[in-house]
């Protein structure tokens, strides 16, 4: 891992905040969401940073590395391709699942719409490992896959976080994204220790780390992004500092986003936090001994016995069997069916609401006159929408979905609001019609009528 690109000090690129982060003083490098890049369009804020040699690492949310399905070629592709025309080091992305269903479970596609945690068995990780693999020959750079807040466990893992990361990296030696928010968001959701984490997993690995704030609500830790980073978190990040000098530390904000003074006070914090730790450190170990060679002499046993036990199944057969439990745990997430056994149903609903809200809160994002035509009665109508109403073809069709939906039922009841909103969906809907084209343009023609 000697060619790890030394990054310093980031902060997450967002498009509300670009003014923002191109005018802080001390900001090493930047990341920006992959899929929110167009390759050949990049934002004049993104060119000027790097023009200044400010490093820019795309960061996917999309690919679903963790679930049972191979790779999207196509999304690989994009990702490649944001990689090229930001001239970027490395490229990172999740271990989780964002989609199941399909041809392995021969059901539906369901979509999360949110990153899911995969379970920490072993068919889960040779699944991950082979499509790990897939996305490392399909990049131009190296990948880096980055730890996720959980609100859910799933029953019978096999592993510990720090034990699955450490094996995913002795397999393929992907390089690993920590983020400290969820190691702290795992240790208060799921029991989990963050120490021990650090200790187990391979330390020499990490590509950079994550820092972002949340919120606990009865009992739950919340990674919202969308608050201030919290001591515990800190303190997690300070424990990593103990094992290893991460070569990158980012600060992610996505939402409710502060004066420009806080983000700086923020970056400040994580400065002062490193060199404290660093301070009271004993010095870091080269690569290759520590923590990261201890793990895998631990860790080494596990991976003869796993390759033995799946050498008479193969990784379709671990994919089947993934398939199978990550399409029960979506539908009951996003489609109200029953909880799959093992899960908590208390835990589920709590999940279940927290995509829900996301849902609103991106749809409201991408098609702010829905929130502007529906007022107060947006949020309530798309989370009552979203209960029964999976998401099956991204945001954007979302949108359209939940308006065609509030047509059909002749809502909203303020006529004026009603002729709004149908205006809305057939300027956007008139190229695509969507499922049930001609009971709605009836309905749409009706409410144009003022009837």
């Amino acid at each position: 891992m000697n060619d790890t690109p030394q990054l310093g000090i980031g902060i997450g690129w967002r498009p509300e905040i670009a003014d923002t982060v191109e005018a802080l003083s001390g900001v090493d490098w930047v990341e920006a969401v992959a899929e929110n890049i167009c390759p050949g369009h990049l934002p004049d804020s993104l060119v000027r940073l790097r023009e200044r040699g400010v490093t820019v690492v795309p960061h996917g949310v999309s690919l679903g590395l963790g679930g049972a399905d191979r790779p999207d070629a196509r999304r690989l592709a994009d990702l490649a391709e944001r990689a090229e025309a930001l001239g970027a080091p490395l490229v990172t992305e999740h271990i989780a699942f964002v989609r199941a269903g399909g041809a392995l479970t021969a059901s539906p596609v369901l979509e999360a719409g949110h990153l899911l945690p995969v379970p920490r068995t072993r068919d889960a990780l040779r699944v991950l490992c082979e499509n790990i693999r897939i996305a490392q020959d399909s990049l131009p750079v190296p990948l880096a896959v980055e730890n996720i807040a959980a609100l859910i466990n799933w029953p019978d893992e096999e592993m510990s976080e720090g034990r699955f990361l450490a094996e995913l990296v002795e397999r393929t030696g992907v390089r690993l994204l920590i983020d400290v928010a969820n190691l702290h968001t795992n240790h208060v959701n799921r029991g989990e220790d963050p120490a021990k984490a650090l200790d187990e997993l391979p330390v020499e690995a990490i590509a950079y780390v994550h820092v972002a704030g949340g919120v606990e609500r009865d009992g739950v830790w919340h990674d919202t992004h969308a608050h201030p980073v919290t001591a515990p978190v800190l303190d997690v990040l300070a424990e990593l500092r103990a094992r290893v000098a991460p070569p990158g530390v980012l600060l992610e904000r996505d939402d409710d986003f502060p004066p420009a003074a806080e983000l700086a006070g923020e970056l400040t914090t994580i400065r002062e936090t490193i060199t404290a730790a660093a301070a009271v450190a004993p010095p870091c170990p080269p690569t290759g001994t520590g923590t990261g060679a201890r793990t895998r002499e631990v860790t080494g046993a596990v991976t003869g016995a796993v390759t033995e036990e799946r050498d008479a199944g193969g990784t379709d057969a671990a994919r089947g069997r993934l398939a199978l439990g990550e399409a029960a745990l979506l539908s009951s997430l996003v489609a109200g069916t029953p909880a799959p056994e093992g899960f908590d149903p208390r835990r589920l609903r709590v999940q279940s609401r927290a995509l829900a809200a996301k849902r609103a809160g991106v749809v409201a994002k991408i098609a702010p006159e829905l929130p502007e035509i529906l007022g107060e009665g947006f949020r309530p109508a798309f989370l009552a929408y979203a209960a029964h109403t999976p998401m099956r073809g991204g945001y954007r069709r979302d949108a359209l979905d939940f308006a065609e939906s509030l047509l059909i039922e002749r809502r909203p009841e303020d006529s004026a609001a009603r002729r709004r909103l149908t205006l809305w969906w057939r300027e956007r809907a008139a190229s695509r019609p969507p499922r049930r084209a001609t009971r709605i343009f009836r309905v749409a023609r009706a409410a144009l009528a003022g009837r």
